[in-house]
């Protein structure tokens, strides 16, 4: 079997994200640097969009948008600017970033509620949208006929009181288990539909001397994936779930969340796990499943960059499989979604600011943004088609939201997420905790959040 070396540090991984520039550097567009202090710095716009005759009757306007600083980002963004003022050439855009992170998130909120916000921005969807206060701060799209466009699944992230108020901006990220088909392949398996088939599976690798689940809790956020990329099975067996579980109506002690940690126990308790997994590096593991020496990794997709870049050949021979709950008939994956764009109240371009949300909610706005940067994952877009050159792995979350099988991660539907999470689960599989416990001790742990929120019923 070839050999997969590790090269790439996780910092680099994860920041060096595929980026290509499109024809030039934005279109009708200048760009500044936002900041608390108020400061900017300018660029010239591109010059080099296809060149388009403006109707006479059309008014010259000029939009203002933000976005962060994440050069995946920017390439996006300055992609759907050059694509739309191609076609719409009395449109002007006045583009600025923003840095990410905690500040990012204070620019956004301080603007949003001084009027000084642009009159479109990036930001997340989830709970860090519904913490924006979007019946007041934002312009709702509920009617436009454009949100049919858009992924079912993706919807509940950016809605709120019944309200739909943004786009989807780039691809989603697959939350489940990624897999070595080589491993599968020689050992004549299939990929497991329910949570029954994939200890069957295991067992079946353990057998010919080959570890079945990797774990890596140095890294002690890879421990969480067993819960996290369950929740699609949670909301098949009880759609309210969190609702429920927003208003305290409902636990993880309790079915159907349990079963997230006591897979976690299982995979202790029969021997799934490598040697020495709790001093094992995310790196390390992508390292392992690479090479075959594990045949299953939970984790988000984003992990298929990261062995992309240490070896394009390796990557090709990744799959990714939603994480299997009880009945065959439900299959499906826990998505984790991508940011929005939005239009803010305070816009006097609602109506031009709608048609460039029109523009990115559409297959020509999907054509930009590939053109931009090599698609991580499926679009939100009904319809979307990603390139021959994309990887098998990515393609395998195609299917299930081409199937209509995905469900958001519960991040992006409650904002209740205890700072603990990723000890307990570590805790649970390594043996020094079990499942009902840990899930006892989360549902204490989420108490002091969801109270300093305010949340109802806490």
């Amino acid at each position: 079997m070839r050999r997969f070396s590790k090269r790439v540090p996780l910092t680099l991984a994860v920041m060096a994200l595929i980026v290509a520039a499109c024809g030039g550097d934005g279109g009708g567009a200048t760009t500044t640097a936002a900041t608390d202090q108020g400061g900017s710095t300018t660029a010239p716009a591109g010059t080099d969009a296809p060149a388009t005759t403006a109707s006479p009757s059309e008014d010259a306007v000029t939009l203002s948008f933000l976005y962060d600083d994440n050069p995946v980002t920017i390439a996006t963004a300055e992609a759907l600017v050059a694509a739309f003022t191609a076609t719409h050439p009395n449109v002007t855009f006045e583009t600025e970033t923003r840095p990410g992170g905690g500040e990012g998130d204070n620019l956004v909120k301080t603007r949003l509620a001084t009027g000084e916000m642009t009159d479109v921005f990036w930001y997340n969807t989830g709970s860090l949208f519904q913490a924006l206060n979007p019946t007041e701060t934002i312009v709702p799209i509920t009617d436009e006929p454009y949100i049919e466009n858009i992924v079912d699944s993706f919807l509940p992230t950016v809605t709120a009181e019944g309200g739909v108020y943004g786009v989807p901006s780039q691809t989603a990220m697959g939350g489940g288990v990624l897999y070595n088909k080589t491993v599968y392949e020689d050992l004549g398996l299939s990929v497991p539909t329910t949570w029954e088939e994939f200890a069957a599976n295991n067992d079946a690798i353990l057998a010919a001397g080959i570890t079945p689940v990797g774990q890596t809790y140095t890294d002690t956020w890879t421990s969480q994936l067993f819960v996290l990329a369950d929740y699609y099975n949670i909301q098949t067996q009880d759609p309210d779930w969190a609702e429920k579980y927003t208003n305290n109506q409902a636990k993880y002690v309790d079915q159907p969340a349990l079963a997230g940690f006591e897979h976690l126990q299982e995979g202790f308790e029969k021997g799934w796990y490598q040697e020495n997994f709790g001093s094992t590096t995310f790196d390390d593991g992508l390292v392992l499943l690479a090479n075959g020496e594990i045949a299953h990794y939970p984790m988000l997709t984003f992990a298929l960059d990261a062995i992309a870049q240490n070896d394009a050949e390796a990557v090709q021979n990744i799959g990714f499989f939603g994480q299997p709950g009880n009945d065959a008939a439900t299959h499906g994956t826990t998505i984790w979604m991508p940011a929005g764009i939005y239009i803010a109240s305070t816009s006097e371009q609602q109506e031009v600011a709608k048609e460039f949300l029109a523009f990115v909610a559409s297959l020509e706005g999907v054509d930009a943004m590939t053109a931009a940067v090599a698609p991580q994952g499926p679009y939100m877009i009904e319809g979307a088609s990603l390139p021959e050159d994309t990887l098998p792995a990515v393609l395998d979350i195609q299917a299930y939201i081409d199937a209509g099988a995905t469900a958001p991660a519960l991040e992006f539907l409650s904002p209740i997420k205890g700072p603990n999470l990723e000890f307990l689960t570590v805790e649970v599989g390594s043996g020094l905790s079990t499942a009902a416990d840990a899930a006892a001790l989360y549902d204490e742990d989420v108490i002091a959040q969801a109270q300093q929120l305010g949340l109802p019923g806490w």
